[in-house]
């Protein structure tokens, strides 16, 4: 059997690769899982640090990963 892939997890890979993005971005790189799968791991990560979510405006977000600046890791990113 193979290890399965969280919703988190999926979240965390597009952010890796994108590093800021709409929430909605988020979701259409995901097509596998819905808006509210999205939105909870997204709500979930944001509360625990690994990513920073930002409001702009009436329902829309901006969706932050934290990275290394200057060639020390943050202290909020996930390890590899």
């Amino acid at each position: 059997m193979g290890q399965q892939i969280t919703v988190e997890d999926q979240v965390i890979d597009v952010m890796r690769h994108t590093l800021t993005c709409d929430l909605e971005d988020v979701t259409r790189q995901c097509p596998n899982l819905t808006w509210n799968q999205v939105f909870l791991a997204i709500d979930r990560l944001s509360r625990s640090g690994k990513i920073v979510l930002v409001p702009r405006g009436r329902g829309l977000f901006t969706v932050i990963f934290p990275h290394k600046q200057e060639g020390r890791p943050d202290r909020r990113s996930l390890p590899t």
